[in-house]
């Protein structure tokens, strides 16, 4: 199992960040989530490994001035 936010993901073996951000139905596109505390960035969703027992926090992009 994979908590993202306050929502549970069933893990599935080979399973990628991008693959769990597809998963939720939250309606934002992170451009870096914390992945068991440590920062992914978008263009390296596809290829990171996701492993069970894992923690995604999407971090929003705040946008000011």
């Amino acid at each position: 199992m994979i908590t993202v936010g306050e929502e549970k993901i069933p893990w599935k073996e080979g399973m990628t960040v991008a693959q769990v951000m597809e998963a939720i139905e939250d309606g934002h596109k992170y451009a870096v989530v914390r992945l068991n505390g440590k920062p992914v960035s978008r263009p390296n969703f596809y290829k990171t490994p996701v492993p069970d027992h894992s923690e995604i926090i999407p971090i929003p992009m705040i946008a000011g001035g």
